[in-house]
């Protein structure tokens, strides 16, 4: 008689137990996953730029990214993680807007280690590149530009 007057409320804190837990493990979505970007880089030396920029393909994938640009210029060949250090919206002329601002920090197999900071203001993308060796400045680079339009 006792068990049969606890078992629906033993059953009630089961279910709130096994909902919660749910939301507790539930993985949040990346919101940037598959997104590419076509961004002009232009490299920086004794803080004036060069005068000849060069186009890269910034794509995000599973919490990752990868640049065309640098794999093919600075041996940073593999995806590298990035963390999303801010992300709001905003409300521009009636059009709610995402914002976000991206770091991601990787070392290479030559000891190198490559910082890129970026903005992504709803499709508009701009950042920068910073390349060092034992904490030092060897490459310095500025990109914008915008999301790559998708074909359906």
């Amino acid at each position: 008689m006792i068990i049969r007057k606890k078992l629906p409320g033993l059953l009630a804190l089961i279910f709130v137990l096994y909902i919660s837990s749910a939301f507790i493990w539930k993985k949040e979505k990346d919101p940037l996953h598959k997104k590419i970007f076509i961004t002009q880089v232009t490299e920086f030396r004794d803080g004036k730029p060069k005068p000849k920029s060069e186009e890269d393909e910034l794509e995000f994938k599973d919490g990752k990214l990868f640049s065309t640009f640098a794999e093919k210029k600075l041996s940073f060949g593999k995806w590298m993680k990035y963390e999303i250090k801010k992300d709001s919206t905003y409300n521009d002329e009636g059009m709610e807007k995402r914002y976000f601002e991206v770091v991601s920090i990787v070392t290479n197999e030559n000891d190198e280690t490559l910082y890129i900071n970026l903005k992504i203001d709803d499709y508009d993308i701009e950042g920068t590149m910073k390349l060092t060796k034992s904490d030092k400045p060897k490459k310095y680079f500025e990109f914008a530009g915008k999301e790559k339009v998708k074909k359906k």
